[in-house]
């Protein structure tokens, strides 16, 4: 197994980090504890060392925390999880789910705290105003958290704001070929790195959609075949972010032993950032020119658009849309949801325009914005989509911004 540094700490951390949300489950939807346990212990014996969950997974902390302790593993790792922003309505609220954490996972401390799916400033503020920060310089002298960060799906200006925000100890984003200009994307990694924070991947490969032959474009497959058959598109998806001397690690959630067995050959093989040889980097590009030919909006994700004077996430917009027709509507939809940070506020949403034009002028492929706009909306913001994040608000308990 191959470690990078985090820089904050010094603790050297598998760059191949498992994701307990995707344990091996049953016919009947329960968390395959015999499988699991399996996975879990010979991934420590391999040499990963960082387990991610969160309060919110299904039975993951209580999985996770039972198997790591039954095998007395817990000083071989670092465990990960997160505080559930939308339960926490009071002060109290953040120590009830830290507590809980702390006894599903049976441990006395969290190696790597993070708040889950912060997406815009004002969320942070809102934290901040309940009391936030001095909750975490307290359980940080309690020895409770040991670090403090954050996982982001929202608006690349955004991220910027929030990492500036106060001295973060590392965050985790979603990254991939396929995300370079969406969420956060290669700007927002260089920025967080620049911090001298170390950064998380998750999805590296888009929910898995770039590791199944499927769902991938037949050229695409073809070009990846003659580039070299040795490695398999998940492979290469996960060398491409590893290639990257700003990642720390990445997270895969694995629910079958060959997904770890393949993703720590992969991870073997990646002995330091920036190996990777010309013609696979081309060969990349080449499978990213592939799914944007057949984008219907030819956004390249620059960013001369924005901001919108409304509020709107163009980009971002744009980049669902567009994967909509490759990856499909499902997936796209709820990214959507995600970077527009819809269940915060409407603001991000393609149905926010008005049609002022101010984006068009700067668009330097000339795209017409407004009416591109319209087609975003009536594809992924349908009739029914208002109402359920209506509804989503209401059992979450976030009201959206004005």
């Amino acid at each position: 197994m191959q470690y990078r540094i985090d820089p904050k700490t010094g603790n050297k951390l598998s760059i191949l980090g498992f994701g307990c949300m995707r344990f091996p489950r049953t016919r009947g939807g329960r968390i395959d504890m015999q499988k699991s346990e399996a996975m879990l212990v010979d991934a420590i014996n391999r040499g990963v060392n960082y387990f991610d969950t969160a309060y919110i997974y299904p039975g993951s902390e209580e999985a996770t925390g039972h198997i790591i302790a039954k095998n007395n593993l817990r000083d071989k790792v670092y465990i990960a999880t997160k505080l559930p922003l939308f339960l926490c309505k009071t002060y109290s609220d953040f120590d009830k789910y830290l507590n809980k954490s702390l006894e599903r996972l049976k441990t006395e401390y969290i190696d790597y705290y993070l708040m889950h799916m912060i997406t815009t400033p004002e969320q942070w503020q809102t934290l901040c105003d309940m009391g936030m920060e001095s909750w975490i310089d307290e359980k940080r002298e309690e020895g409770k958290i040991k670090q403090l960060g954050f996982s982001f799906h929202g608006k690349r200006e955004d991220f910027v704001s929030i990492i500036d925000a106060r001295d973060w100890d590392f965050t985790m984003i979603q990254y991939n070929y396929l995300d370079i200009n969406n969420q956060a994307g290669r700007t927002g990694l260089k920025h967080a790195a620049s911090k001298g924070m170390p950064v998380f991947i998750m999805e590296p490969l888009l929910g898995g959609r770039l590791a199944n032959q499927k769902m991938l474009p037949e050229k695409a497959i073809n070009i990846m075949k003659q580039d070299s058959p040795v490695h398999t598109p998940a492979a290469r998806a996960l060398r491409w972010i590893w290639n990257h001397e700003e990642v720390t690690l990445l997270l895969s959630g694995m629910s079958a032993q060959n997904q770890l067995d393949e993703n720590i050959a992969a991870a073997n093989e990646m002995t330091s950032p920036n190996i990777l040889p010309q013609n696979e980097l081309e060969a990349v590009d080449k499978v990213i020119v592939v799914f944007n030919e057949s984008n219907k909006i030819s956004c390249t994700g620059c960013g001369y658009c924005m901001p919108c004077p409304f509020g709107v996430n163009i980009v971002d917009g744009f980049s669902s849309y567009n994967m909509s027709y490759t990856v499909g509507l499902l997936s796209a939809m709820k990214t959507h949801v995600q970077a527009t940070a819809a269940l915060t506020t409407k603001k991000g949403l393609a149905g926010s325009c008005n049609g002022c034009g101010k984006c068009e002028r700067s668009c330097p492929q000339s795209i017409p914005i407004r009416q591109s706009l319209k087609a975003v909306k009536k594809r992924l913001e349908p009739f029914w989509f208002t109402s359920a994040v209506a509804v989503a608000r209401f059992l979450t308990g976030v009201k959206a911004k004005k």
